[in-house]
């Protein structure tokens, strides 16, 4: 093999490398749901930590107003300074895609609760809360 056909088979391998990645993943679901109990946690899939449901997982309140829609987010959980708290809420659109998050601050936020307008969106949103000691937890509503 003279220089010049290697030179052009290393170049055409490295742009195949660098294109069939976008194919192969456009094909592939967006979440693997073997992940709930084990990546994330769910009301249905709450792994090893099936006594944290109640406090750990997102509820999600609707409200349509004149503007668009908000949704209010509250995790029922205590605030023990920085030992253990909910660090902060993730909003997610229908293909997992990152809308909005609120962090949370241990010392001056003593409730978990974050509000987000969403304006025009309608679907699904999925919302993460995440506990310091207790992982990140999703729930889902339909708007």
């Amino acid at each position: 093999m003279d220089r010049r056909n290697f030179i052009r088979l290393g170049i055409s391998a490295t742009a195949g490398t660098l294109v069939v990645p976008r194919a192969v993943l456009a094909t592939a679901p967006a979440v693997d749901p073997r992940m709930a109990g084990s990546v994330f946690y769910t009301g249905e899939a709450p792994g090893r930590w099936s006594k944290k449901v109640s406090s750990h997982l997102p509820n999600i309140e609707i409200a349509k107003t004149p503007d668009g829609t908000n949704i209010q987010i509250e995790t029922r959980h205590t605030v023990e300074g920085y030992n253990h708290y909910i660090v902060k809420h993730i909003v997610l659109d229908q293909d997992y895609q990152f809308v909005a998050e609120h962090m949370f601050d241990p010392i001056k936020d003593k409730h978990p609760v974050s509000t987000f307008p969403l304006q025009a969106y309608s679907g699904p949103v999925y919302v993460l809360s995440v506990c310091n000691v207790h992982d990140t937890w999703m729930n889902m509503a339909e708007i």
